[in-house]
């Protein structure tokens, strides 16, 4: 592996394949939501006595009334719920039906397992649906997905081109209403929670390790208004990456740490919807992402805190930022999209191998407030200070060049530890209607504590 951004850090940063992905992971993204449809279509063409088959109330219960999850669902109708107990689910499930909840009884009890087999744990396109409260891992590609794609035929074929890209948005809106709350996924070969063409949404409160990509992905979506708050996120290739993800995004109060890269921005023309634009990350802690015993599958993406590849309009604010050997915070340009009025400020980036990396050339980009010990290019707060306004571009600075070492195997990655379960999983469940809600990102202040999931206020 050859060491991280060596000549050209904004197109070694940004742009596919350096940290994000390349067109096989996105058909492989695609011909996982395809098998799984497959899957679960066979066994809804099975359910024509469905309703012979509900039991009495809206709860469906695995495995007392059911003996796997995806005959619940077959059952399942609109707004209810499929408790789960302990035990473990060698299967692909489909949740199709909206406002269905899936919940385990046992975050850490309730596994579904797919052997480095089966290719998706839990897929949604069910609108205003959630999962919660269990762990998913063993897949080859994604632990939970949440999308508006739902045509088998178009997705065998990339969407109808190479990848996802041209997704005509109009024909598959984006799923609308979702929630990830207190899920455990580790050692998927993609993505821990995968949010794609999904809208209205919130991924909160769980743990991701050992995926060969990223641990939660939220892209494709305009408007996204979407939250990903109190997660943690260890040993993936990536901790939290946004691709072509913009307006009403909120990264706020999570922990990253010890990936091989922290959290990614960027825009490509692999998707739909480029350029991104418009998120707010704060009052995270991205701390020493520059782990070894994780996979490799960022392609040389190594020692990076945050790095904003073709994004614009962001705000980074109020974030610790520590121990990344290459760069705490970094602004980069990929071939055809400029990354522009990126505001980074109130920062505590400190202990990285280049606390603050200005790449980008549009001077809209500022840095201001923030409590480094190295910029590139030297003095970049005085230079590129946020409200300074009518400067000149400057030279492009440069991250630290750090060696990457090699991965290990994505199924390899050793199991977290057990993680909070919900207090009282049968209490009544509610859909994912009305999300996020109102959030406000000053509630959640500069961390402080490396070890700890920042609260707000």
């Amino acid at each position: 592996m050859q060491i991280m951004l060596p000549d050209d850090p904004l197109a070694r940063l940004a742009a596919p394949p350096a940290v994000f992905r390349a067109a096989a992971l996105r058909r492989l993204s695609v011909l996982v939501v395809s098998v799984a449809m497959a899957v679960a279509g066979c066994s809804s063409a099975a359910s024509k006595s469905a309703d012979a088959r509900h039991p009495a109330g809206s709860v469906l219960r695995v495995p007392e009334d059911f003996p796997t999850v995806q005959k619940a669902l077959d059952v399942a109708r609109e707004g209810e719920t499929v408790l789960i107990g302990p035990g473990v689910y060698r299967e692909s499930v489909y949740v199709a039906k909206p406002r269905v909840v899936v919940r385990g009884t046992d975050r850490n009890a309730v596994v579904f397992d797919g052997g480095v087999r089966l290719v998706n744990g839990i897929t949604v396109t069910g609108a205003g649906s959630v999962v919660e409260n269990l762990t998913v891992h063993g897949y080859l590609a994604n632990g939970v997905l949440f999308t508006g794609v739902t045509d088998e035929r178009l997705q065998q074929h990339g969407a109808g081109g190479s990848a996802y890209n041209p997704l005509d948005t109009a024909r598959f809106p984006a799923v609308q209403g979702f929630r990830a709350t207190r899920v455990t996924a580790y050692d998927n070969g993609l993505y821990g929670i995968y949010a794609f063409d999904a809208r209205g949404g919130v991924i909160e409160d769980s743990y991701t390790s050992g995926q060969a990509d990223s641990g939660i992905y939220v892209g494709q979506c305009r408007p996204c208004d979407t939250v990903v708050r109190g997660n943690t996120m260890e040993h993936n290739a990536v901790g939290i990456e946004l691709t072509n993800a913009s307006e009403g995004l909120l990264v706020l109060g999570n922990r990253v740490a010890g990936n091989r890269v922290g959290v990614t921005v960027n825009s490509n023309d692999q998707e739909a919807l480029a350029p991104q634009h418009g998120a707010v990350i704060a009052g995270n802690v991205v701390a020493d992402n520059n782990a070894a015993d994780t996979p490799e599958q960022a392609d040389g993406g190594f020692g990076i805190g945050i790095g904003i590849g073709g994004g614009t309009g962001n705000r980074v604010q109020r974030n610790l930022v520590q121990g990344n050997k290459a760069a705490g915070v970094i602004v980069t340009d990929p071939p055809g999209h400029p990354a522009s009025g990126n505001r980074v400020e109130g920062n505590r980036v400190t202990g990285n191998g280049a606390d603050l990396v200005l790449a980008a050339a549009d001077p809209s980009n500022c840095f201001s407030g923030n409590q480094p010990a190295t910029q590139s290019p030297d003095g970049l707060e005085g230079l590129a200070g946020c409200g300074a306004g009518g400067r000149s571009a400057l030279p492009p600075g440069q991250p630290a060049l750090v060696q990457a070492p090699p991965g290990v195997p994505f199924s390899q990655v050793p199991a977290p530890s057990t993680q909070p379960s919900m207090p009282d999983p049968a209490v009544p469940a509610s859909a994912a209607t009305g999300l996020p809600g109102a959030v406000d990102p000053d509630a959640y202040p500069l961390p402080t504590d490396a070890g700890a999931v920042p609260q707000p206020h």
